[in-house]
């Protein structure tokens, strides 16, 4: 397990083995806890200034959340911080129990292998093909290569582009770039997919198409974060809405922006 200190010993072997994943079983003891709880999370890149201050959120097994506010109110920071690619001032980040800022730098893998992750910007090599762009999540796993045919496959058709394995990716329209990233994302089949501004460079009936390949993964089981300023998506659906506002995380269940921070969302 990985809830060891980074200046504790390794280990003789470090893995991270997840309590539950989405499609597969898990305890009843994993069933009764939230998938992702962040506990008076702060985070500041200048003193003085901190994005999150004391931020508390709890995230359940299977839910779809949006997560909104202005531009510089913590989205992206958020969401770095959950997989890692920055640490937590204070606070903690609980991912499946397990406490993400504690873990050592050879675990932090393991953690990625139960997330998917999408961003705005496709992140594709452009000179692969839509196949290799894919399975490079399922080749650094070692997976055999039947089983990595079999999945990439099962991923790509689930996103709308069957029998497009063999374009290159760079022939391909922005909204097809972002179902092969989405592909990638949920091939490995992990726990929890995070969305960030996933359709910030689409046209508005794109958007709403990207944002329904989402839902369709959030029905399958998968745990989906998806951070977004564009208004005209939350309003197509009365989902849980967390605004972040002033380093702070406003639960909104139905989905429907308070009065007050309408006005402050960056569109």
């Amino acid at each position: 397990m990985f809830e060891r200190d980074e200046d504790d010993p390794p280990p003789a072997k470090a893995a991270f083995r997840p309590l539950l994943r989405a499609g597969a079983r898990f305890g009843r003891e994993a069933a009764q806890r939230p998938i992702l709880v962040f506990e008076d999370v702060y985070k500041s890149y200048r003193p003085g200034a901190p994005v999150l201050r004391g931020m508390d959120l709890a995230i359940e097994r299977g839910e779809f959340v949006f997560i909104t506010g202005p531009s510089g109110a913590g989205k992206s920071t958020l969401l770095r911080l959950l997989y890692r690619a920055e640490r937590v001032d204070e606070g903690r980040i609980l991912f499946m129990g397990r406490d993400v800022a504690r873990l050592t730098t050879a675990s932090v893998p393991f953690l990625r292998r139960n997330l998917g992750i999408v961003f705005q910007d496709f992140k594709l090599v452009g000179s692969w093909t839509v196949f290799e762009n894919v399975a490079i999540t399922l080749e650094v796993l070692g997976m055999p290569a039947r089983l990595i045919r079999s999945r990439v496959g099962e991923a790509l058709e689930r996103v709308g582009l069957h029998g497009r394995g063999h374009d290159p990716a760079s022939v391909l329209s922005g909204g097809e770039q972002q179902r092969v990233a989405i592909a990638r994302a949920i091939v490995g089949e992990p726990a929890l997919v995070l969305a960030d501004e996933p359709t910030g460079n689409l046209d508005p009936q794109l958007a709403l198409d990207i944002l329904g390949l989402f839902e369709e993964i959030n029905e399958a089981g998968t745990t989906v974060l998806f951070a977004t300023h564009d208004r005209s998506l939350l309003d197509q659906r009365a989902r849980r809405l967390i605004v972040l506002d002033e380093g702070k995380a406003l639960d909104v269940p139905n989905g429907a922006i308070p009065v007050g921070c309408d006005n402050e969302l960056a569109i």
